[in-house]
This record gives C-alpha cells, structure tokens and sequence, in this order.
C-alpha cells in the first residue's frame, strides 16, 4: 500500500475513533449501539466493528471492507454494515455514514401519524440545509436483507433516512458532514417532541424552497 494512501487511512481510523467518542460522551449514543463508517480512496471502507462502544473504539481493530462491501480485516463486522454499503453504492458522493439509536430520533419514529415521506417539519433552517427531506422506512429487524434494501431504495434521493423503531442513517461527503447532519437531524427531533401539541410556526414552503436554491440543496 503506497505510503500517502496507508497515512490517510491511519487519519480515518482515527478520525473514527474521535467522533465516536464525541458522540457516546454526550449522549447521542450508549452501551454498543450506534456504528460509524468512512470510505477510503481505495473504494474499500472502514467501520467500527460489532459488539463495539463508540466511547472506547481502537482505530487498529476496526472492520476493513474492500469496495464490493466484502469484510477483509480488522474484527469481525457488525450486521447492520449492509445499510452503510447500501448508502455507499447509491451515493458516489458519501465519504461517511453515521448510524445511531438516539433517543429522540428513535422516539419520533414510534408516533402515530407522522409522515412518512418527511417524517419531521422544517422547524429551522440548519435542519433543512443539513438534513432536507427525512423518510420513514417500516420496522424491519436489524440485519435483515429487506432493510439495507429498503435503505437503497430511498438512498439515490435521499443522505438521510430513519428506520422505524431503530434510528437515522445519514450519509455525509465527509465524516464531519456526516456527524453534523445527524446531530441536526436530532436536536431537530427533541425540539419537534418539546413542541407537540404546542401552535408553531415552521419554515413555510417558500422559505424552504429559497433556502434549497440558495445553497444549491437536492
């Protein structure tokens, strides 16, 4: 492996490790649950492995995939990789995937009633630029063959999607990107759960639309 491409991967590992420590240490994910991954210049990616705390990852013993998603180092996978590579195939842009349980993400997935197609209301701007659209994929058990495709299908059109009973899997360009639109699209649902039953005033049609033309947003 040529020198420069081993050093930006060591920075990957790294990297990985930094983020998710940063998001078990405030909160956002507990215990084993939550799993982040980076592509490599390669086309392969890393990922952090099953059975696994994001506060307490080693960046030597992370699962190495090659391009075709196929596990080839590092511990053993975890079974939820197949909705990461599910993001990878449809998104040549994603550098990233952020897969969490927290809480107030999970929560809005369970209510009655909310859409399906744009689960959570443009309360602001950050959310809409960050975020976008955000669908709701029907409760499938984690692992299971019918849920990465079910990720796929909706992952061409959408870096974000929430899976009922389970939690957001959001795709970035960079990991950063990648971790900013989570905890956008989380803080989001806290506020939309404060605010239940509460008269508000989101961002109009308008607005959203100018906010998509002006930052160029899909």
């Amino acid at each position: 492996m040529p020198s420069s491409i081993q050093h930006a991967e060591t920075l990957a590992r790294d990297e990985i490790a930094k983020v998710g420590k940063s998001l078990f240490d405030r909160g956002l994910t507990f215990g084993s649950t939550g799993n982040i991954s980076v592509r490599l210049e390669d086309g392969g990616w890393l990922m952090t492995p099953t059975n696994a705390s994001l506060g307490e990852l080693d960046p030597a013993m992370l699962s190495r995939f090659d391009a075709a998603g196929t596990h080839i180092g590092g511990n053993a996978p975890t079974k939820v990789a197949t909705l990461h590579l599910a993001m990878y195939r449809e998104r040549q842009s994603a550098g990233a995937v952020v897969h969490l349980h927290s809480t107030h993400s999970v929560a809005v997935s369970l209510l009655e009633g909310i859409d399906p197609l744009d689960v959570l209301p443009p309360l602001t701007a950050y959310y809409v630029m960050r975020v976008g659209r955000l669908p709701l994929i029907p409760y499938l058990p984690p692992g299971d063959a019918e849920l990465a495709k079910a990720v796929g299908k909706l992952a061409g059109a959408h870096h974000a999607v929430l899976l009922a009973n389970h939690g957001p899997v959001v795709a970035g360009s960079t990991l950063a990107n990648a971790q900013y639109a989570t905890e956008e699209l989380e803080e989001t649902a806290k506020l939309f759960l404060m605010l239940r039953g509460a008269a508000i005033h989101p961002l109009t049609p308008e607005q959203v639309a100018e906010l998509r033309r002006r930052y160029d947003l899909s």
